[in-house]
């Protein structure tokens, strides 16, 4: 099933009509249905998961980046009164499971047989009859190491002298993981050799950060030895995907293993890839038969869990002389950890960073991406990065903003005369992609009539003079960003993870009594599912959303998909939920039809019923509908009975959100201190279900943009030490250091989208980096500044002021 098999149903403008508890039904403003359990905690976490005679893991891990393993002396932890079971990588070897495949095709150590290539790497599991056991016996395990030179720096990955990392790899002589390119490279030439255009040039470094959601990875293993039967709780974004991977991985039969998703608290991309605890977990119970649970701490998911960024991106702009953006080249290094764990659809090894020529309208693109092996956790895609659009948003935008400051050019000015106009949509971009829809003049007009863009530059002005002066107080900067973001993937003749298409499946039942339960492939960790598809289904049919039970996060109660992630779950899920709804409405017509003894074609919808066209007098209600449907009514040959249908929804394309975002920052130049002041985002992602929970995921993803732009990195000394370990070395935003966020809309529906939605999960994380950079780069520019790396702590602030801004992401240089 495609979006073009059923119509797009336009989002009604005129008043939504409400519940008898006072909820829309359709879209609008409600409250979350599932707010009533967490608010009470009440909710069902990982961790809350306790089974009978349980027991509990702990993974033993290196010490070292690099090192080889000389032996593993396992006696003294087995002697343990409280220990049931010491597994080593040698263990899991005579199994076969020693190494596990990664959703990139790669492989990776389950537990360390020869060596650790990353300090925090799993070395062994200690199965005991309490958690604080299984820790206190991870010291009895004797490890004889022999230290080898570790490469933290990826810009020497690949130099001759590195130490080879995957030495596993038969006849593996360097850290090279693949070379990847978009665009035309002649023709980027072409343009740049052209004497008349300006070039701009910068390195500009996307440092590795963390997703660190609030709950840490964990799993919770059970073998039935009688049915033999696995089941595992799994603090999984894609079950499904994840049941797949344990049933190749294991060599168990798929319909023999329930993979169960609980409440998830937070995930942004960390919680997608198979980890070696997910897998030791499983061992476990089988090994001692008895269920296993296994429970990270915050410095094994900060120092050893999927990782976001570490993109060192090259870059050249060329332009006319009065500002008319004619090509955008890049070359850039992603430093992918010690194995190539990134999760991402197969064809798009560097993610859909190749949308890096943003929302401008360029006659010429190309970009090439080199990855490399490191000492370092694997990793790359999460923390909201869509597929490495972050990357290439904060990319495009440092470009375009850096040309400004070369052209002495204002930078809204400069985004007016580039963005792509209205008539040109659907736009094909320079690098292979088809923007769906947008009116950016109009988004980004909106952000600068909210913020009085006029009036701020006139401050500015003033603020800069008195600088000038005096030498003394803060420096007013404004920095814009605008955004072009594709989500839903996607068309399953382009994307796939390990084979596995990602079109995604939905089942809605209604029962006699009109009551609806839809079952979805995607899982929630906060964004709303249980109110927002609820609301899908009202829209369609009628229904109350009250009435509407939303089923997820179980692969015996659900359809295949593959998760959430990617700002997929509306795209692609939200309009297979639109699609199912359409097919029960229309099996309700034939029953109605039969109830009032008329043809179907006499009948029309009106929300929640159908009834005869020119008699409206004459209908059935959706619920009345329903119970006819499992009664003794005489239907039509070749019609069963019940309300309920399926389907699978392959998304024809992407759906592209869009947003125009601008920062006001105060800077103190004495200190490096920065003071985000305002923060203005204009956010068109179609129409909203739920325009609360919206902007929550908007609120949620500035404040991560603003970690990002001034606090976070997972940074490293020379032998690979992490040194972004904890909260108290890895810092995350609080109310202190946010505005109170200024939000606007314009709406452009998806003209291939059912419900015209495109998503919006991700887009304040694509696109506020680069507004707050953008802000303090503004600032600072009478001070003779043009760029500086992320995170702009006060330290580094200070460094870029003194003219030596320095590498963010490693303690040394």
């Amino acid at each position: 099933m495609t979006a073009t098999d059923v119509p797009t149903s336009p989002v009604p403008t005129s008043p939504v009509p409400m519940s008898a508890a006072g909820n829309p039904i359709g879209f609008g403003r409600m409250l979350r249905k599932e707010d009533a359990r967490f608010l009470r905690g009440k909710g069902n976490y990982l961790d809350d998961v306790n089974l009978p005679g349980m027991l509990h893991g702990a993974i033993l891990r290196s010490p070292y980046a690099h090192a080889r393993i000389n032996s593993i002396d396992i006696s003294a932890a087995q002697a343990h009164p409280k220990v049931r079971a010491v597994i080593t990588g040698e263990v899991l070897a005579t199994l076969n499971l020693a190494w596990m495949p990664t959703m990139s095709y790669d492989t990776q150590a389950v537990l360390a047989t020869d060596k650790v290539r990353f300090q925090g790497q799993e070395v062994a599991f200690v199965v005991a009859e309490d958690r604080y056991s299984a820790r206190d016996a991870l010291e009895l395990v004797e490890v004889d190491y022999e230290v080898l030179p570790a490469v933290v720096d990826a810009t020497k990955a690949l130099d001759a002298d590195a130490p080879v990392i995957r030495t596993d790899k038969e006849g593996k002589t360097d850290n090279h993981i693949y070379d990847w390119e978009t665009g035309d490279s002649a023709a980027c030439d072409e343009v740049f050799n052209r004497p008349d255009v300006v070039v701009s040039k910068a390195d500009i470094l996307y440092p590795r950060s963390h997703p660190s959601p609030m709950e840490t990875c964990g799993s919770v293993a059970s073998m039935d030895p009688v049915t033999g039967k696995l089941t595992c709780w799994i603090t999984s974004q894609a079950p499904h995907a994840h049941r797949t991977v344990y049933a190749l991985v294991a060599g168990l039969p798929e319909h023999k293993i329930q993979v169960i998703s609980p409440d998830i608290g937070g995930g942004f991309g960390n919680k997608v890839p198979v980890y070696p605890g997910y897998v030791c977990a499983v061992v476990g119970t089988i090994v001692t038969g008895k269920p296993v649970k296994w429970m990270e701490d915050r410095f094994e998911n900060l120092a050893t869990t999927g990782f976001a960024r570490d993109y060192h991106m090259q870059g050249e702009i060329a332009a006319t002389r009065d500002g008319k953006i004619l090509a955008l080249r890049t070359h850039t290094l992603a430093d992918h950890g010690a194995f190539n764990a990134t999760a991402q659809p197969t064809k798009f090894p560097a993610g859909f960073f190749s949308i890096f020529t943003g929302s401008y309208d360029l006659e010429a693109a190309y970009g090439k991406v080199t990855a490399v092996y490191t000492n370092k956790a694997p990793g790359g895609v999460a923390y909201a990065c869509s597929f490495r659009i972050t990357e290439a948003a904060y990319f495009v935008e440092r470009m375009v903003d850096i040309l400004a400051h070369d052209l002495q050019m204002d930078p809204a000015e400069l985004r007016m005369k580039n963005l792509i106009r209205p008539e040109q949509f659907p736009y094909q971009t320079k690098t292979g992609w088809e923007y769906d829809s947008g009116d950016y003049l109009v988004t980004l007009q909106a952000t600068l009539d909210a913020a009085g863009y006029k009036e701020l530059r006139a401050e500015q002005v003033e603020n800069r003079a008195r600088y000038e002066q005096t030498g003394e107080g803060t420096l007013l900067g404004i920095g814009l960003s605008f955004f072009t973001e594709g989500v839903g993937a996607g068309p399953r003749k382009h994307m796939d993870i390990l084979g596995l298409g990602m079109a995604d499946g939905c089942e809605l039942r209604i029962h006699p009594t009109g009551k609806a339960v839809i079952r979805l492939s995607v899982q929630t960790q906060g964004q709303g599912h249980e109110t927002t598809f609820a609301q899908i289904v009202a829209h369609e049919l009628g229904l109350p959303p009250e009435d509407v039970e939303v089923v997820h996060g179980d692969t015996d109660q659900t359809p295949f998909g593959l998760g959430t992630y990617g700002s997929r779950s509306t795209p692609v899920s939200g309009a297979a939920a639109a699609v199912v709804s359409r097919r029960v409405k229309e099996k309700a017509r034939i029953v109605a039809a039969a109830a009032l003894e008329c043809s179907p074609s006499d009948l029309e919808w009106e929300l929640g019923r159908w009834q005869v066209k020119g008699d409206p007098e004459k209908a059935k209600t959706i619920q009345e509908i329903a119970l006819l449907a499992h009664s003794s009514l005489e239907l039509p040959e070749g019609v069963e009975g019940h309300l309920d249908a399926s389907a699978v929804y392959n998304p024809p394309n992407l759906t592209y959100p869009y947003g125009a975002y601008l920062c006001v920052v105060d800077v103190d130049p004495g200190t490096g201190a920065v003071k985000v002041r305002r923060f203005i985002a204009t956010d068109d992602c179609g129409p909203r279900i739920n325009p609360m929970i919206v902007e929550g995921q908007i609120h949620g993803g500035l404040a991560e943009g603003i970690g990002m732009a001034l606090m976070q990195v997972i940074a490293f000394d020379e032998n690979g030490n992490c040194l972004g370990g904890s909260f108290m070395d890895y810092l995350l935003p609080t109310s202190l250091e946010c505005p109170s966020w200024e939000l606007e809309a314009t709406v452009t529906p998806s003209p291939h989208h059912p419900l015209g939605c495109k998503g919006v999960g991700e887009s304040a994380t694509v696109g506020s980096p680069a507004a707050v950079v953008n802000a303090v780069m503004d600032a600072l520019a009478p001070l003779g500044v043009r760029h500086a790396d992320m995170p702009l702590t006060p330290a580094q602030v200070w460094l870029a002021i003194q003219g030596r801004p320095a590498r963010t992401d490693l303690a040394f240089t």
